[in-house]
């Protein structure tokens, strides 16, 4: 059976690999909602709708851009942001690279829990749930939005010490003293019972290292 801190080990990190599914999920549906505006606002500006029908709309058919001044702009650089804010997140999922993240972006390096990830996940899965979507990138806001729920919960249960508790590398520092701890404790007993062997056949009872250092 399992130690209890392996067991964290494997939920932290099951964790974090939905949270890295979930931002790949966004990040292809933010693309693909992208496209389906360029198509729509393309045929809205080549006479394709009926104007009667789409001056009285306040977002342009079939897109999440609204129609007002300036509306494809903000609808485009709406989803690009989107798009660059889950590839940081990503990163910072992964670890790489560290040093980036702990000097200029503190809030997702190491020394941080995972608060501030859960909450840029859920303004994320806000943002795109604000607009009428199709059932793809609704799916994948309300993944993503309950994902950064959870990330919030293990941040405040485990604080700053969440990503040292599931990094790999501390995981296998960790299992090796553990071990090299148990070899020590199997070598002890063998040492006392041939130290006892010893002083019942009436040979020398002192340490191979206590001996060799009087010859």
């Amino acid at each position: 059976m399992l130690p209890a801190k392996a067991y964290i080990f494997i939920s932290l990190n099951a964790v974090r690999t939905l949270s890295i599914i979930a931002l790949l999920i966004v990040f292809s549906s933010s693309i693909l909602v992208m496209v389906d505006d360029i198509e729509a606002v393309n045929v809205f500006v080549n006479g394709g709708s009926n104007s009667n029908s789409t001056i009285n709309y306040a977002y342009i058919q079939n897109s999440t851009v609204p129609n007002q001044p300036a509306g494809v702009f903000w609808a485009v650089l709406n989803r690009l942001l989107i798009i660059g804010q889950t590839i940081v997140l990503i990163l910072s999922e992964l670890g790489w690279p560290a040093a980036f993240f702990d000097h200029y972006f503190p809030v997702l390096g190491s020394n941080f829990g995972l608060g501030a990830l859960g909450v840029m996940q859920c303004l994320i899965g806000a943002s795109v749930l604000s607009h009428f979507v199709k059932v793809f990138p609704l799916v994948s806001g309300f993944f993503l939005f309950s994902i950064g729920c959870l990330n919030i919960l293990i941040g405040l249960i485990f604080r700053e010490h969440v990503k040292s508790t599931r990094s790999i590398l501390s995981f296998r520092d960790r299992a090796e003293d553990v071990l090299s701890s148990l070899d020590n404790a199997k070598e002890i007993p063998f040492s006392k019972y041939r130290l006892d062997r010893d002083a019942e056949k009436g040979l020398s009872v002192k340490e191979p290292d206590v001996a060799h250092t009087h010859t």
